[in-house]
């Protein structure tokens, strides 16, 4: 079992990560659990979503203490709270920022890996909408969700919830993050 968590700021949409992750991982035929944990819930407030993703079912129903991958939406996070607590040795930390990973000082035997995926927001969306984008990160660095299933994902979560132009956009942010994540 692979266990995630992903950091954010409240309104940037950390649960809806988590969500589409879980969602492309039974396109993938995995098991798949996602929840959100709010501390002070309010715009700009750091939110945690946690992913398990499995070959098996999974019957465990708790927090994610020990993740295997940390996923970090907004970079100033890692001043306000301790992202790779609990990170397992030999963890992955993937950090949407135009910094390279060694500029963060994350040690421990940690791997770090950036990705602007504020660019290819700011490009698309004219607002620095990281969420989706970073799933195509995620999806490039560990390809543990595949590329068809994300956008498969992304259908079901925003075509009945936004419209399918911004379930286009969204696949477009998805797309161009994990090329340049694959490079």
């Amino acid at each position: 079992m692979i266990e995630i968590v992903i950091h954010g700021r409240g309104g940037q949409g950390a649960v809806t990560t988590g969500q589409l992750m879980a969602v492309a991982a039974s396109y993938d035929d995995k098991e798949s659990q996602t929840f959100p944990m709010f501390g002070v819930e309010r715009c700009g407030a750091p939110v945690e979503a946690f992913v398990r993703l499995s070959d098996k079912r999974i019957d465990l129903r708790s927090q994610i203490y020990t993740p295997d991958i940390v996923i970090v939406l907004e970079p100033s996070l890692l001043s306000a709270v301790d992202v790779t607590k609990g990170l397992k040795k030999k963890g992955l930390v993937i950090i949407n920022s135009n910094k390279k990973a060694s500029s963060f000082g994350i040690k421990n035997g940690f791997v770090v890996k950036t990705v602007d995926a504020t660019s290819v927001a700011l490009e698309i969306f004219k607002k620095p909408i990281v969420n989706t984008a970073m799933l195509g990160a995620f999806s490039a660095v560990t390809e543990l969700v595949s590329l068809p299933s994300l956008e498969k994902a992304v259908d079901d979560i925003f075509i009945g919830r936004k419209g399918k132009k911004i379930a286009d956009l969204n696949k477009k942010a998805v797309r161009e993050v994990y090329h340049k994540a694959k490079k």
